[in-house]
């Protein structure tokens, strides 16, 4: 039995095992034992779980802005709470960016942008948010920007 076959059947039992015997290869550059297979699938996996966190956390923001800037009946209540989840949330995605990420993020910003909308509305039962994004990603991600 090969190393790869070995490592075919390691990824379906023992994912993390399967990493590190993967890592090892790697370092050791034995590029033709690697089972390539499903190194490109966990490659592909991971590209789209930090886009999904990427998106997701820029959502947040955007709810939050949304909510500290339009739902004037819950602000003295709840502005605080909002400017701190705003805050959180910034701070762990600018800890997460790529330029990669930051590209896809500006392609997709009106769909998360509408996503978060959606959101808020339901949760205000406010129809007063204007249709396009107002905010720039860079104001977004900027730690001193409020509407």
């Amino acid at each position: 039995m090969t190393i790869t076959t070995n490592l075919k059947k390691l990824y379906e039992t023992d994912n993390s095992l399967w990493l590190e015997e993967t890592i090892k290869l790697l370092k050791q550059k034995l590029f033709n034992q690697l089972d390539l297979e499903n190194l490109i699938e966990e490659l592909i996996s991971l590209g789209k779980r930090d886009l999904a966190k990427a998106k997701s956390l820029l959502r947040q923001i955007i709810i939050h802005i949304l909510l500290l800037q339009y739902w004037h009946v819950e602000y003295e209540r709840n502005y605080r709470h909002w400017l701190g989840e705003i805050k959180t949330f910034r701070y762990d995605l600018n800890n997460h960016l790529t330029t990669n990420l930051m590209n896809k993020l500006q392609d997709d910003l009106e769909n998360i942008y509408q996503s978060a909308v959606d959101f808020v509305q339901v949760k205000t039962d406010l129809m007063i948010f204007p249709e396009k994004c107002l905010y720039t990603l860079a104001q977004l991600l900027d730690d001193n920007y409020l509407p």
